[in-house]
């Protein structure tokens, strides 16, 4: 496995010293669900769709993962739609086979935490930053806090998590899950980051260190 990312976890604020990310293989599953893909572009702002940046920064998490220590899957590593794939699901609607294969994956595999990455949008150019969804359950706020504080840091805001209630995969995915909504792409100062190689790396160590926080604190 390629490891293409000299990298050490940050320990948290508190404490100024750094620790290896390392924290060991003990059936710890985490699987990184790379938002829409294929006929399915998510947002987008002029030529650039949501789907091709929550696969770049996906596939940069996996690696950083990967390359310390820590089980990871990824859902897709091309651009296709996961629709494509259930055939399993007796539904004519794309969205709703696109949902199941997701959620089947995550029932699959002795899975931990799944981590669902997006990429946000708002009428007006003037909002931004990073925003992590949650369900109404300890575990998942947990995680959710922990990467959105890392994300913060990342890009010099203060914004809390909030309670994703509507969303599919939150409400039926039996692990911890969270949706994280990397920036917004109808932000000049988010794009900055989610258009970049480095930006989406800085973006992927940010969920990364938020999920090593977490793992240490359960």
């Amino acid at each position: 496995m390629a490891t293409g990312f000299d990298y050490t976890y940050a320990a948290p604020e508190q404490n100024s010293k750094q620790s290896p990310f390392i924290l060991g293989n003990d059936q710890r599953v985490i699987l990184i669900d790379a938002g829409h893909g294929g006929v399915d572009g998510g947002t987008s702002y002029g030529s650039t769709l949501e789907k091709d940046l929550t696969l770049a920064i996906s596939r940069k998490l996996y690696l950083i993962l990967r390359s310390n220590g820590l089980d990871a899957v990824l859902n897709r590593f091309d651009d296709y739609a996961l629709s494509d794939e259930n055939r399993w699901f007796p539904s004519s609607s794309r969205h709703r086979r696109d949902l199941t294969q997701r959620k089947g994956l995550a029932d699959a595999i002795p899975t931990s935490v799944v981590v669902s990455i997006h990429v946000n949008w708002a009428p007006s150019s003037t909002k931004n930053g990073p925003l992590v969804l949650y369900r109404k359950e300890g575990r998942s706020y947990i995680l959710a806090k922990a990467i959105q504080n890392q994300l913060n840091q990342l890009y010099d805001v203060n914004i809390r998590p909030e309670h994703g209630k509507p969303f599919f995969l939150l409400n039926k995915i039996t692990a911890t899950t969270v949706i994280v909504e990397a920036g917004f792409i109808s932000s000049p100062i988010d794009r900055v980051k989610l258009y970049s190689p480095q930006g989406q790396k800085e973006i992927a160590k940010a969920i990364a260190n938020g999920i090593a926080v977490y793992l240490t604190e359960i």
